[in-house]
């Protein structure tokens, strides 16, 4: 069974969602109508644990009903093989800058975060670091991710720093956001924003970032003269977009709440 949220006219791009019903269980389905589609096209996105339906501009709200319906059996499956998320807890176990880090709570301790070699008396394997969390439980996530936001912002504006330098460009300071689909933006007026995220990454997956943005600083496009400038500004195009296509997406199971 498959029920509108908003009223049954023709979505406009990103505008209306589907709840569709499968097994006992509600999907949501975003519809988003795009005048280059030619046919129906279904994707699941991880970081916001729905599916998408993508829409030619001619499809009536009908066939796109029926189209999400015939397909419900594999959205619900792909939708079940995500990863599970990992809120910010004590015991959990989430990324630094690509390195494994322990987050243990140490409610009668000083201060707010920080990270330090982790005491592995005993022990064969696991995190050889740890993220210490003080103050009360119930305030572990929201410290952590503030704390996290910190060392990116740090790291971001250090990397744009070094790479506006190069290309003789005045300092620019940079937007923090939590996108769904996308790890950095360069708008017209030359906004930097970057997702929070990519301080979990590796660092050359931030720097390449960086020089991604800063490159579109002078060529808001994706030609060949943009690659290039992106390629001097960073040796690491290729190494850090297979690193983003191929584990990039696991980034938002971090500090997600079940």
């Amino acid at each position: 069974m498959l029920r509108l949220l908003r009223k049954e006219t023709a979505p406009d791009a990103g505008s209306s969602q589907l709840i569709l019903t499968h097994a006992g269980e509600s999907i949501v389905v975003a519809l988003r109508r795009l005048p280059s589609a030619r046919r129906f096209t279904l994707r699941v996105r991880f970081a916001a644990r729905d599916a998408v339906l993508t829409m030619p501009r001619g499809a009536s709200l009908r066939e796109a009903r029926i189209f999400a319906e015939r397909h419900s059996a594999w959205i619900a499956g792909r939708l079940g093989r995500l990863p599970a998320v990992i809120p910010f807890e004590d015991g959990a176990v989430a990324p630094l800058r690509g390195v494994d880090h322990l987050l243990v709570h140490l409610p009668g301790a000083r201060g707010v975060v920080w990270s330090a070699p982790l005491d592995q008396s005993g022990l064969d394997d696991g995190p050889a670091h740890a993220l210490y969390v003080a103050g009360a439980a119930e305030h572990m996530q929201r410290r952590v991710c503030d704390f996290l936001k910190r060392e990116a912002r740090r790291d971001l504006e250090a990397a744009v720093a070094s790479h506006m330098r190069l290309l003789g460009l005045p300092a620019r300071g940079v937007g923090l956001r939590d996108p769904v689909s996308r790890w950095g933006s360069c708008s017209a007026s030359g906004s930097l924003n970057f997702s929070w995220r990519l301080v979990m990454a590796p660092p050359f997956v931030l720097n390449y970032l960086a020089a991604h943005e800063v490159a579109h600083l002078v060529h808001l496009d994706h030609s060949p003269r943009f690659w290039a400038l992106a390629r001097k500004l960073c040796g690491d195009v290729d190494r850090a977009e297979s690193w983003l296509t191929t584990q990039g997406s696991q980034l938002h199971k971090y500090g997600a709440r079940p």
